[in-house]
């Protein structure tokens, strides 16, 4: 009895110990968070000395030397390039994850959600450079366009980049889908496409919707490949084929030379403080969507 009862007291000192740990943990990743975000936040807003508000948010015009800091056409190009990357991504991630879950055989889902989960660990820059030398000469060569950098361009770039996430997120969704509704609906006589379309997809939908959200984060933050294949031109975008930029693109293009608490420096910044705001928004999003219970 003493030696399970020192047992019992070492199990019960290891727990106490690895609580401590993981409270230690997670206030470390809270104090970093939110040590960046007043960073970034506080050197982003200095901008607001110099320039207002509005002509920040609300003026195309981007122009340093000449102290012209105009971020609208950075933040429509994030937004563009994001909503055109799940319109194209989004139907295929959900068309595999329903084809892998529900149609494919046993063996053939097994060898396919490995190859899907290694597109991970593809680097964004090789993402790009194959979006240099095959999608943008075939937008270029297809579409009868001069430059075939823009919009397009990294829209599918980053559709691809997305798919891993769509599918593996909708996937497993859709297998936690309780087996007793896809049976009781093919029972009361619906097709299999039936079935999916009425019982399973709607019965999956917040964790369908989450893989969506989540790309969408890693979209309006991907840096490399839209850098390489988007153009990089501070201008209000007016078509898919016309060159233009996004909040990552310009920080990474400008960042490097610029005076650190100069406006131009603040102002890009205030830009990454946009981009991180909006990837916070959507981690809320997510959260609260998956609280939703559809069944």
């Amino acid at each position: 009895m003493q030696l399970v009862s020192k047992e019992h007291k070492t199990k019960l000192l290891y727990d106490h110990y690895m609580r401590y740990l993981f409270i230690a943990s997670a206030s470390l990743m809270t104090i970093i968070i939110v040590t960046i975000i007043v960073f970034v936040g506080g050197q982003g807003l200095l901008t607001f000395k110099e320039v207002s508000p509005f002509d920040f948010f609300f003026s195309a015009k981007w122009d340093p030397m000449g102290l012209e800091y105009g971020a609208l056409s950075f933040i429509v190009g994030s937004l563009a390039v994001t909503v055109l990357s799940i319109l194209l991504g989004a139907p295929l991630g959900l068309a595999g994850a329903i084809f892998m879950a529900k149609i494919a055989p046993a063996w053939l889902s097994k060898i396919m959600r490995p190859a899907t989960d290694l597109y991970v660990a593809i680097p964004s820059v090789v993402y790009g450079f194959v979006g240099l030398t095959i999608i943008v000469p075939f937008i270029r060569t297809y579409f009868n366009v001069n430059i075939g950098f823009g919009l397009l361009a990294a829209s599918i770039i980053l559709a691809i980049m997305i798919l891993p996430t769509i599918v593996s997120i909708s996937e497993d969704a859709l297998r936690a889908v309780p087996k007793s509704l896809e049976e009781a609906s093919l029972a009361l006589g619906a097709t299999r496409w039936q079935t999916i379309w009425h019982v399973l997809l709607p019965s999956a939908l917040p964790g369908i919707l989450t893989s969506i959200i989540l790309a969408m984060a890693r979209a309006v933050g991907e840096t490399m490949a839209v850098q390489m294949v988007i153009g990089n031109t501070p201008q209000l975008a007016t078509s898919l084929f016309m060159p233009t930029s996004t909040l990552p693109s310009e920080i990474v293009v400008e960042m490097g030379n610029t005076p650190f608490g100069s406006a131009w420096g603040n102002a890009l910044f205030l830009m990454a403080f946009v981009l991180l705001v909006l990837s916070l928004l959507m981690i809320l999003i997510i959260r609260r969507i998956a609280r939703k219970k559809v069944i």
